[in-house]
């Protein structure tokens, strides 16, 4: 896993998930993979890292301790201050997801907290020493339009929210944007 702060947006190629232009295979491929990303209630970190057939590149965007949030973050979480992490996901100079999340910093595990100020690893990576449970948000649209406000290219058929509770109670919210380089092929040519 490698990790950069720079704006990854001059370097990689973001993509809506659907283009225009696609051909008959590139929307049927399309079609039939965002509605499994959509409903997969596991990490769609190792996802990406699957799709890409190895390690991903994390690029923190930006991450600061915030008290003026989206009214869902304050429906969903405890407390007044979130930590607010801006990342995106990338393989072989393709984004392959936006994500901005709000964390609750109170009551989680020391090492956990650690490493998510950190920025260093994706917070899949850093939920897998953790219980939790996700809960799915029908809609949110204050945290789609922060998120696209930073990373750009609003998709919304490509975004879903959902919440992270650990035995505690609630201590993420999640929203991710997947973009194309989901349809990544890495596979070697057939020959």
């Amino acid at each position: 896993m490698s990790m950069t702060r720079q704006r990854p947006d001059a370097a990689l190629r973001r993509a809506r998930f659907h283009q225009p232009g696609d051909g008959p295979a590139q929307a049927a491929a399309a079609r039939h993979v965002l509605p499994l990303l959509l409903t997969q209630d596991g990490s769609a970190t190792r996802l990406c890292e699957t799709v890409a057939s190895g390690p991903v590149d994390l690029h923190l965007l930006a991450q600061r301790v915030v008290h003026d949030v989206p009214a869902e973050v304050h429906a969903a979480l405890p407390g007044a201050a979130f930590l607010e992490r801006w990342t995106c996901l990338a393989a072989h100079g393709e984004v392959m997801m936006d994500n901005l999340s709000y964390t609750v910093l109170d009551g989680l595990p020391d090492d956990v907290r650690h490493d998510l100020e950190r920025g260093q690893a994706p917070i899949g990576h850093l939920l897998q020493r953790l219980w939790v449970r996700r809960w799915f948000l029908d809609d949110a649209p204050g945290v789609y339009r922060r998120l696209w406000a930073t990373v750009g290219l609003p998709d919304p058929g490509a975004t879903r929210a959902y919440g992270i509770a650990t035995p505690e109670g609630p201590c993420m919210l999640i929203a991710e944007t997947f973009r194309r380089g989901m349809l990544m092929d890495v596979s070697p040519p057939a020959g």
